[in-house]
């Protein structure tokens, strides 16, 4: 009997102590109301199941209880159970006030994010829904470090189709997204030997931080009016680039210097790192593809969903040459990523899901931007605004020593906005002139509008 009503009921860990288990149990019931531990209406086992959990008898238990309820520390009502009983909770000590801002942030145009009230619940859920239903048992045991073959095999094909990657399903490696797979891929490179890894001048510095800690220095490259000079990363050991969509200023490496690099590669055994985090969006040009196939044995290819789906998920991949695979392994990879999400984004990659979420996307980040340029040209046409052909954010060039001031008035009109000074590597020493990067694709549909708004009165 005992065995049977062990499986019934809720949890509750308790260790009576003292004379007699009556009254142990009791004090301990009683001390875990009074600590705060069992707050009120806290639903407590059954006396029968309490009884089979502890291995006691079941009429301690129950006597235990009428102790406390007569107290009033409990209560118990027919069909509710026994309860912990209303009582008065002291007041925590009112937190200071914040410090005064210059206005509510209600607005939002920072950079790197995508409209998070458009990620497709229901569709994510009907196809969580089917992977688990399909998924074998083995799945939610510790499983491939690469990550669930079944979505290395759907990632492979999907970059082959749309990005031109040369994937084997087998050098595919999942990673919690890109920030995971710079951290892998910077241990790695250090334990190679590695000391330097050349970035773009302009950048995000949380990767900038995830490659120092790894042992690793960085090295801004040069920049001219064409873009970044990524041809010779000098004594470099390898280079991190957006070859698709710069980040943050927006354009994409040349095909000369794109053929350069992948050269300086096979010259000196250097290694690109190709951060493709958001080629899935453009508009005004074709689709540029993936550094990667231009020598698969010399450029790791890293993708996320972060900005086509969710930057909650921790969803991302890398393409590993064969040759650094081991060692990649070794470091960890997919087994940090939990396997239900994994399941699900493969079956959502396979039952074309992924490919409709993508160009519904695309056709509204378009549009958003449409607008940003429209209202631009008619409330600040002094404004230029660039690196719009593709992505999730633009540039808005500013007259030369107002981007800091323009940022202030920003935050008085409740907008959160970033200046192109704070992506700017800090060993730069010809820096881009003063701008904006403004995230498009950020604020919700009921929201964008007064985020104009905001904008527009921001701007000199």
């Amino acid at each position: 009997m005992a065995e049977r009503w062990a499986t019934f009921g809720i949890d509750l860990h308790l260790d009576p102590s003292g004379p007699g288990l009556r009254r142990g149990l009791t004090d301990a019931l009683r001390e875990a109301v009074r600590g705060g531990r069992l707050t009120p209406g806290t639903r407590l086992p059954s006396s029968r199941a309490l009884a089979a959990d502890l291995g006691i008898a079941r009429n301690t238990v129950a006597d235990a209880y009428a102790d406390l309820i007569a107290e009033g520390w409990l209560t118990a009502r027919q069909g509710s159970g026994t309860r912990v009983a209303p009582r008065a909770v002291p007041e925590r000590p009112a937190a200071p006030a914040p410090p005064r801002t210059p206005g509510r942030l209600a607005y939002s145009l920072m950079p790197g994010t995508p409209d998070l009230a458009s990620f497709p619940r229901a569709a994510w859920l009907k196809a969580t829904r089917r992977a688990l239903a399909a998924a074998p048992h083995d799945a939610f045991g510790y499983g491939d470090p690469r990550g669930r073959p079944e979505l290395r095999d759907a990632l492979a094909g999907y970059l082959s189709r749309v990005r031109g990657v040369r994937a084997d399903p087998g050098h595919v490696v999942v990673c919690s997204g890109f920030a995971h797979g710079l951290q892998l891929l910077s241990r790695v490179l250090r334990a190679r030997g590695a000391r330097t890894l050349a970035v773009e001048p302009y950048g995000l510095d949380a990767h900038w931080d995830l490659v120092h800690r790894a042992g690793l220095e960085t090295a801004p490259l040069g920049r001219d009016a064409l873009g970044t000079r990524a041809q010779d990363p000098g004594d470099a050991d390898a280079v991190l680039l957006n070859p698709a969509h710069q980040f943050p200023l927006g354009g994409a490496l040349l095909p000369e210097r794109r053929a350069a690099v992948v050269e300086w590669a096979r010259r000196t055994g250097g290694l690109i790192l190709e951060d493709d985090y958001d080629g899935e969006f453009r508009y005004d040009r074709q689709p540029v593809g993936a550094l990667q196939d231009l020598d698969p044995g010399r450029v790791v290819h890293l993708g996320t969903v972060s900005k086509s789906l969710a930057p909650g998920l921790r969803l991302g991949w890398m393409v590993v040459p064969p040759w650094l695979l081991p060692d990649v392994v070794d470091h960890g990879g997919g087994m940090t990523v939990s396997v239900v999400e994994q399941l699900a984004l493969a079956e959502f990659l396979t039952s074309d899901a992924y490919d409709r979420q993508v160009r519904a996307a695309r056709l509204r980040y378009r549009r958003r931007r449409d607008a940003l340029v429209k209202a631009l040209a008619a409330g600040a046409p002094h404004v230029r605004v660039t690196g719009i052909a593709a992505g999730l954010h633009a540039v808005l060039e500013l007259p030369p020593g107002t981007e800091e001031s323009v940022r202030r008035s920003a935050t008085w009109q409740g907008l959160a906005v970033k200046g192109l000074a704070s992506f700017r590597h800090p060993d730069v020493t010809d820096p881009a002139g003063d701008a904006l990067v403004v995230g498009y694709a950020t604020p919700p549909d009921h929201a964008w509008t007064g985020t104009l708004d905001a904008l527009l009165r921001s701007l000199p």
